[in-house]
């Protein structure tokens, strides 16, 4: 019998097919972000007055757009690359990145942004307002300008209430004759969240805005393209993988528009084929990976399975033959129809007709349980696609097949 050793060194010793994993990371921050070009010249030209003129003005730049929309990896860019320019220019600017989902109040940001900036301030005793006067002092002790990032601003709205924002934002009101060496970025997921605060505050923290919308299919391909020739040694992801993963999560097919939530399934199918041993990353591998990422729907839809109809069951069952048999992201109708007709024959059923079997497919899509698209680039002609994005195959292949015998049991 192996030891424990033995088995932990048989899988440390198996071959990866990830060059560098962290890659994939939501902590990574990439040198090139795809498709947030015009977000970071907008950010530029707001905040392009610390170079041209450091401290004539506090400026304030609000960032709005769902989860995984590049947001926090758009202010962290920025934020990097531009502190370096003002450095080159002879302008001492840091940037601080404050999670407001941690430091929820105007005491705990304040402290981390002192911490940040390595500036001592006494560990209790004094009051937020103390402690930002001190980081003033010393910012112009030391001729330093900032750039603060408050991301999850929605929960500093929610906590820290209308009074602390208000101070935040209009500091260099009371001090009009001080260089305004302070700025920041608010990152939110709607605007809604600013309902909370009075019109004068909202009005100063809305003046510049910036959207992020989510991702279109093709630009998470973009995404997972570049990030993929970081994460993973050549030839072990090809470009099926990749459409197939954007078009299930890309916002024009109906998903999230999540570029976070593309790279973890990228990511997780990368480990699906390090379990397995395999060379390669496979569709039944961001099959397996799209159900560990979205437990909940798994769930859902396995749920659904258990009350469909016989023959949507065998419908639903001739689809995932196919997927397997062919390897394939999706598979036509017509080949789809003619599975469904032979696997009638097996169980002894009358196959419904081709307007029928139309319906059981937009069913079955309404309900979640498959997808189902017109073709397009690399197929011939025109013809309705479907596949399933949840895995593996095999095992609900079988789950499939117990519900159908459980169905065929039933008394009619």
């Amino acid at each position: 019998m192996p030891s424990a050793r033995d088995i932990i060194e048989s899988i440390l010793e198996r071959p990866s097919v990830f060059k560098s994993k962290e890659k994939l990371y939501p902590e990574h921050l990439p040198s090139y972000l795809p498709h947030r070009e015009e977000q970071l010249k907008s950010l530029a030209a707001y905040f392009r007055n610390i170079l041209l003129e450091p401290g004539s003005i506090a400026q304030r730049v609000l960032l709005v757009g769902g989860i995984g929309t590049g947001k926090t990896a758009t202010a962290r860019r920025f934020g990097s690359d531009f502190r370096a320019l003002a450095r080159q220019r002879g302008i001492n600017l840091e940037y601080v990145h404050v999670n407001c989902h941690r430091d929820r109040t105007l005491y705990l940001v304040v402290q981390e942004i002192a911490r940040q900036l390595r500036i001592p301030v006494p560990p209790r005793g004094l009051s937020a307002q103390e402690m930002y006067k001190i980081i003033m002092k010393q910012l112009e002790n030391r001729d330093m300008y900032v750039i603060v990032t408050l991301d999850e601003f929605d929960y500093f709205i929610e906590v820290a209430g209308n009074d602390s924002v208000y101070f935040l934002v209009r500091t260099y009101d009371e001090y009009p004759n001080l260089a305004k060496r302070i700025n920041f970025i608010f990152i939110t997921r709607s605007l809604t969240s600013l309902g909370r605060l009075d019109s004068a505050t909202e009005s100063y923290i809305v003046r510049n805005v910036i959207h992020f919308k989510p991702y279109t299919s093709s630009e998470l391909y973009d995404i997972l393209k570049y990030r993929s020739q970081e994460a993973f040694y050549e030839g072990t992801v090809d470009d099926k993988v990749l459409e197939y993963i954007a078009d299930l999560i890309g916002v024009d097919n109906g998903g999230s528009g999540n570029a976070r939530l593309a790279l973890e399934v990228l990511m997780l199918a990368g480990t699906e084929a390090d379990k397995e041993g395999a060379q390669r990353v496979t569709i039944d591998h961001v099959r397996r990976a799209f159900t560990h990422a979205n437990p909940n729907l798994s769930i859902m839809i396995n749920d659904v399975i258990r009350h469909l109809p016989l023959h949507e069951l065998l419908l639903l069952l001739a689809i995932v033959r196919l997927l397997r048999q062919k390897n394939e992201a999706y598979v036509r109708i017509g080949e789809v129809e003619e599975e469904y007709r032979n696997i009638c024959e097996e169980y002894k059923e009358t196959p419904r007709r081709h307007t029928q079997i139309y319906e059981y497919v937009n069913d079955l899509k309404r309900r979640g349980v498959i997808d189902a698209r017109l073709s397009g680039k690399g197929y011939r002609g025109k013809s309705t696609l479907v596949g399933v994005s949840l895995g593996p195959l095999e095992a609900l292949e079988k789950f499939i097949q117990e519900i159908i015998e459980i169905k065929k049991g039933e008394p009619s």
